[in-house]
């Protein structure tokens, strides 16, 4: 309430506190002026009709939280990734719109997956589906490098990939323990929303992650905590997909000490360009690391994490350019599409930048390739 308060730009006075008025209005004690409604609409990412309904709307339908209770701490970030999630299925239902006057098919992929394959089961036909060659992803620059290899290939099956770990500004940040990622299941525009704010070694595993409940039917949010079984699962196929078994026993840790684990597990990370944490994680599923030993070794390398990006953060001189960066975290399939319409008269500028991200004046040079 009392953040609430603040955004309104209510103060205390004599007659009553600003947390009291807030609730006042809540409570229909007070009418609001036009103003107010405005406003409210703002600080809670609403369309200004939600303000005239009887009653208030019902959580959005359909999708599942796949996290457990340690990802749910921080209350503002919960409240920001909410209101990404409204965000991104209203992008999502405007794509298909398009898609939809387009006549376009259906995808073959969205729910071609069953738990009844198995891990290797579905881990063929993942590869299959995407035409995975890990050769090309492991020959890849750099972790970010292979992950743009990964993506251009779920892409192309009709797979849109976003990268999002705020609401437009550093301000309103989802912790990388609120969400990791999340999918959105669609027979025509299936979405994957990536956390930009996690390590980008991470990125790949979490897009995979992400695919296979897209393969599954299901749209759900993802977290670090991995303990429900349909979360389990999904991470077994990626895990497998990114580090056969075979070449995951040529890692061997055992009786080292933790920090000489770090050390191996980090070089063997670099190599097959994914994060370590997603190693400690096959090591535990292959009985190398007890269950406590791997979240110690996954807790040191998002503390490392945490501590480079701190770092880099200093040090950083300058910046990419505003639409350089919007274009990466969009991916070149949603952007794509939206050029198609935009030209085509299936979008208008003021919808396309609501499936932009971007101020109706900022679609064109998102969209030309221009710098401003």
């Amino acid at each position: 309430m009392a953040d609430a308060a603040h955004k309104f730009g209510f103060k205390d006075t004599k007659r009553a506190t600003a947390v009291d008025r807030i609730a006042a209005l809540e409570a229909g004690e007070i009418p609001p002026s036009s103003a107010q409604l405005a406003k409210a609409a703002k600080v809670y990412r609403r369309p200004l009709i939600t303000f005239f309904l009887p009653t208030p709307p019902a959580p959005a339908a359909g999708v599942a939280d796949f996290r457990t209770l340690p990802d749910l701490a921080d209350g503002k970030s919960e409240a920001n990734l909410q209101a990404l999630l409204r965000d991104v299925r209203l992008r999502q239902s405007l794509v298909r719109d398009v898609l939809e006057d387009e006549e376009a098919e259906a995808k073959s992929f969205p729910g071609s997956l069953r738990r009844a394959h198995g891990v290797e089961g579905c881990r063929a036909r993942l590869e299959a589906a995407i035409g995975w060659q890990a050769d090309k992803f492991r020959s890849a620059a750099s972790a970010e490098k292979a992950f743009d290899y990964l993506r251009r290939q779920v892409e192309a099956i009709g797979v849109y990939v976003l990268l999002i770990g705020d609401l437009g500004n550093y301000l309103s940040a989802i912790e990388v323990e609120t969400y990791r990622g999340f999918a959105l299941a669609d027979d025509l525009a299936p979405f994957i929303v990536i956390n930009d704010q996690d390590a980008q070694s991470a990125w790949s595993f979490t897009l995979l992650h992400e695919l296979v409940h897209i393969g599954l039917g299901q749209s759900g949010v993802s977290g670090k905590v991995i303990e429900g079984d349909d979360e389990r699962f999904c991470n077994d196929v990626a895990s497998a997909m990114l580090i056969p078994s075979a070449e995951l026993a040529t890692l061997d840790v055992g009786g080292l000490d933790e920090e000489a684990t770090k050390v191996a597990i980090s070089r063997f990370a670099r190599l097959y360009r994914v994060s370590g944490s997603m190693v400690a994680y096959r090591l535990f599923l292959d009985g190398q690391l007890s269950r406590d030993d791997w979240k110690a070794v996954s807790h040191a390398f998002l503390d490392d994490w945490r501590r480079s990006k701190a770092a880099k953060k200093e040090t950083q001189r300058g910046a990419p350019d505003f639409y350089t960066v919007r274009r990466h975290r969009l991916g070149q399939a949603l952007l794509s599409v939206v050029k198609r319409s935009v030209d085509g008269g299936l979008l208008t500028p003021v919808r396309a930048a609501r499936v932009l991200g971007v101020s109706p004046r900022g679609v064109d040079p998102l969209l030309s390739g221009r710098a401003s």
